[in-house]
């Protein structure tokens, strides 16, 4: 009975943490959405971060897609060769990228790059008070540091996501047309015929969540980062390790709400 109540106990305790926890990452995004609507606006950070999140980040993303989106062509082609169905090959790589692994795989590159990047320098500013003299200058930490990165995320991320699956979508057709010897023209008609509308705006949501996610994360734990290097290096992990856990989660939700009919 006493290992069962020290069990029971761990379990409520660690159910309540978990609350909690998802209590303060809530406020937190409650008051960076508050922020968004509310002056005043740093046109300067919100630019810095744009280049950082977006442009910095498209050779990871275009290598990520490309070779994605041929080794896709090449596991398609070799698994349908059992059922004489290799011709699926351009619908699938289509789908497959669109739906499910240009945004999922632009995502998590994101939440590598740049979760930790953020998340790195926002807890580095904050063990030097560079915060604290931010607040000093009657300049919002909130406003100034977190609402630019968020903004810029939720810009550029479906941006990277579209121009992922079409990298993707290319890495499969090369491979199919050079190695598997598919007709070019017959793939690009196949694959544009069978992509629906909704298959696209699926991909470009499922970016703007990701993107805000990621930055959301690296924000919030390099705001509430620990003192001293351990502190900042402890941010930097949580803030990835949570930013991919939650944008698989935040997948799987939004495929259940677009494709489950």
């Amino acid at each position: 009975m006493t290992a069962i109540a020290g069990f029971l106990g761990f379990v409520g305790e660690m159910t309540l943490l978990l609350f909690a926890a998802m209590g303060r990452f809530a406020i937190f995004a409650g008051r960076t959405v508050s922020h968004v609507f509310l002056p005043p606006l740093y046109p300067r950070e919100l630019g810095v971060a744009l280049i950082n999140i977006g442009w910095l980040s498209l050779p990871v993303v275009g290598l990520t897609a490309i070779f994605t989106g041929g080794a896709l062509a090449l596991q398609i082609y070799s698994g349908g060769a059992r059922f004489d169905a290799e011709a699926v090959v351009p619908q699938i790589v289509a789908i497959g990228m669109v739906r499910e692994l240009g945004p999922v795989l632009v995502g998590l590159m994101i939440a590598a790059r740049v979760t930790s990047s953020i998340a790195a320098e926002i807890a580095t500013m904050k063990v030097t008070e560079q915060i604290d003299a931010l607040v000093t200058l009657s300049t919002h930490p909130m406003k100034y540091l977190v609402v630019p990165r968020v903004l810029a995320a939720l810009i550029t991320v479906p941006l990277l996501v579209a121009l992922g699956d079409i990298i993707g979508i290319g890495g499969g057709y090369a491979v199919a047309v050079r190695n598997l010897g598919f007709n070019p023209a017959a793939y690009l008609k196949n694959t544009v015929e069978f992509l629906e509308l909704r298959d696209i705006i699926s991909s470009v949501v499922k970016g703007a969540a990701f993107g805000t996610i990621a930055a959301l994360m690296g924000c919030y734990y390099g705001m509430k980062s620990e003192r001293g290097a351990q502190g900042v290096g402890r941010a930097t992990k949580n803030s990835v390790e949570a930013a991919a856990v939650l944008i698989l989660a935040a997948n799987f939700v939004l495929t259940g709400i677009f494709f489950s009919v």
